[in-house]
């Protein structure tokens, strides 16, 4: 059981990530987000093909790495409807990305986006 809850945030890296990156060096690119990973929240990184997207987070027991090939479509990518910095997703709006749909609703996956200079969040 993953044990993630609608109270965790989610992060999206807002550019395509070399797919071959493992739980350090993407914990670098968390914090150069300016985040902690001790602190739960889930960090979704997507593939430059679009086709290949890995989570991030600590369960409170260590560093848990997911990751999905989709073996047809393409993931959303977040990295266009980013502007700069991070994009946070809902829960549920991984859930719905992680099964391959680019929409929820009417509405973008990304809704909300926070730049460089946004380090009070």
């Amino acid at each position: 059981m993953l044990g993630l809850s609608r109270k965790q945030r989610v992060f999206a890296w807002a550019a395509p990530v070399d797919m071959r990156k493992s739980f350090w060096t993407l914990s670098a690119l968390v914090q150069s987000m300016n985040r902690e990973l001790v602190e739960g929240d889930v960090f979704l990184f997507v593939g430059k093909g679009a086709r290949r997207a890995k989570c991030l987070w600590f369960d409170g027991t260590g560093l848990v790495l997911l990751c999905k090939i989709l073996e047809q479509g393409r993931f959303a990518k977040v990295w266009e409807r980013a502007e700069s910095g991070v994009a946070e997703l809902t829960m549920s709006e991984l859930m719905v990305f992680l099964e391959g749909c680019a929409v929820v609703g009417k509405a973008p996956i990304v809704a909300r986006t926070y730049g460089d200079d946004d380090k009070s969040r």
